[in-house]
């Protein structure tokens, strides 16, 4: 059902649950695993002219990281990308130039709360993207600790 799995992700806290959901979906179906990261050229288009090339590498070091973190949960080997421009574009254009059967993605990232009132980039992923995406929700620490003294 599911041969090539994109994990979209900024490296954020909040989107590790998506990670290694993800993860386990690709395991479970024995899917290739996409890791993508996107430096988001508005981010440092915004940015104060000094600080752009300092913003730039901070982002592509950070993407590194992010990538790093999923080949650690997938567990095995890992296509691995880091795109420039827009992420919901990005995100997108990469599903279609790759032909993959599924995008996740977390609900919130590294600009949290704040995003909520520009849009999200998960929400543009669903509303654009022409494969399915999985948007895994970041459960609050309470949920968690519940979960695992439930489990």
């Amino acid at each position: 059902m599911f041969d090539t799995v994109v994990i979209a992700t900024d490296g954020s806290e909040s989107v590790a649950r998506a990670v290694n959901v993800a993860a386990d979906l690709a395991n479970r179906f024995d899917a290739t695993v996409h890791a993508l990261y996107v430096v988001d050229s508005t981010e440092v288009d915004a940015s104060p002219e000094g600080l752009k090339g300092d913003l730039h590498e901070a982002l592509e070091r950070q993407g590194e990281d992010a990538l790093e973190t999923v080949r650690e949960a997938a567990g095995g080997e890992v296509v691995t990308a880091v795109r420039e421009g827009r992420p919901v574009v990005e995100i997108c254009e990469y599903a279609r130039d790759h032909d993959v059967d599924v995008v996740a993605t977390g609900t919130r990232g590294r600009h949290g709360e704040n995003r909520l009132l520009l849009g999200s980039i998960a929400e543009g992923v669903v509303r654009t993207c022409p494969v399915p995406v999985l948007t895994v929700r970041q459960l609050e620490e309470s949920a968690d600790a519940e979960s695992a003294v439930g489990a």
